[in-house]
């Protein structure tokens, strides 16, 4: 629903035949007193090969070090994922110059008629199936991991989309849409009930999602867009759950954004969902189904962006400063499926979206 203005064996060896070995090591030494170039290269090669990894190691540890924040409490949830309990104010959003020494926002007046009271959010997700939870004043935030980090390309790419086309009727990137929007006016909210899926995902570089898009520019590099939904990511996430998930971008998922908490950016306030957490339960085809309900819409005294998830259940907001387009409102609405096909110049992959079968 879009509401408008106007609206990742030894045995012993001989003397001898070691001293042969030696000897002919030797002869080959005195007959070569130069390397050749592409000898020069190899040893090149063989010797610093290990410095760039000790390098890549050290940037991805930093990165860890700088993104983990300190945790109040830890919870082990059931699928692996580690949750940190971390002060609210000392999220990955604080480390934004426009952020820094602030606390979040109160939260706004819901728009109205859609008043509702917090939604209970027992079995939404994994993490809280043991009956642990966050304290007050904490935010739930998934640990990331080394493995998480070297299944992307680079430590800057990890967290961040593969840059695409990005009109949705384009298929040139291997990105495959389904989608139902609105335009022509200005929005300042949308709201979408998710059926809940775990479709199948051929290999680590595809994914699969289901979510809305609030957008505002033209779609070229100036694209804002602010994204919610579920999304099954073995890149991102090393498994097949689906997920609770968010993205930012103000320039076309060229250089800004990234999804859920993974650099400065979404501020969360509740301590009772950990965007980028497993959801539970989920659907299955010819029986139970599930939804999620998610909200977004822009806070008409300070300009953010706010995000629900259930029924009543703020999670946090993207601040106005963010963004260029969506400062003032939104352009257009989408609403559908997004998978990657990485097989997009042979035979169709087979991964799914949605449950993977067409409607009856």
């Amino acid at each position: 629903m879009a509401y408008s203005v106007s609206h990742n064996s030894f045995s012993t060896i001989p003397l001898f035949v070691g001293f042969l070995v030696v000897a002919s090591s030797l002869a080959h030494v005195l007959s070569s007193p130069l390397m050749s170039d592409s000898g020069n290269r190899q040893m090149k090669d063989r010797t610093f090969k290990p410095a760039k990894d000790i390098q890549k190691l050290r940037r991805i540890n930093a990165y860890l070090k700088k993104i983990n924040k300190p945790a109040m409490k830890t919870i082990q949830s059931p699928d692996g994922d580690i949750i940190d309990c971390v002060l609210s104010h000392l999220q990955p959003a604080f480390d934004h110059p426009e952020l820094r020494g602030q606390k979040p926002s109160d939260p706004p007046a819901r728009p109205k008629r859609h008043n509702s009271t917090d939604a209970n959010p027992e079995n939404l997700q994994l993490w809280t199936g043991s009956g642990e939870s966050c304290p007050k004043g904490t935010v739930p935030i998934r640990r990331t991991t080394e493995k998480d980090v070297l299944r992307a390309s680079s430590v800057r790419r990890y967290g961040r989309t593969r840059r695409r086309h990005i009109r949705r009727d384009s298929t040139g990137s291997g990105h495959e849409h389904a989608v139902v929007f609105v335009n022509g006016d200005q929005y300042y909210g949308a709201k979408a009930s998710l059926n809940v899926w775990a479709p199948h995902v051929t290999n680590e570089y595809e994914f699969s999602l289901s979510q809305i898009w609030i957008i505002s520019g033209s779609f070229g590099n100036d694209l804002n867009t602010i994204e919610a939904g579920w999304q099954v990511s073995p890149e991102l996430y090393g498994d097949i759950y689906p997920r609770f998930f968010t993205y930012w971008t103000t320039d076309a998922y060229r250089a800004t954004g990234c999804y859920n908490l993974l650099c400065s950016g979404f501020v969360q306030t509740t301590n009772k969902i950990a965007i980028g957490a497993a959801i539970s339960p989920i659907s299955s085809y010819n029986g139970r189904q599930f939804d999620i309900d998610i909200m977004v819409w822009k806070d008409p005294k300070h300009g953010h962006w706010w995000l629900e998830f259930g029924s009543g259940l703020l999670v946090g907001y993207w601040p106005a400063f963010l963004f260029s387009h969506l400062r003032s409102h939104a352009n257009m609405i989408q609403f559908g499926g997004e998978i990657v096909n990485t097989r997009s110049s042979g035979f169709h992959t087979s991964t799914q979206m949605g449950s993977g079968h067409f409607a009856e």
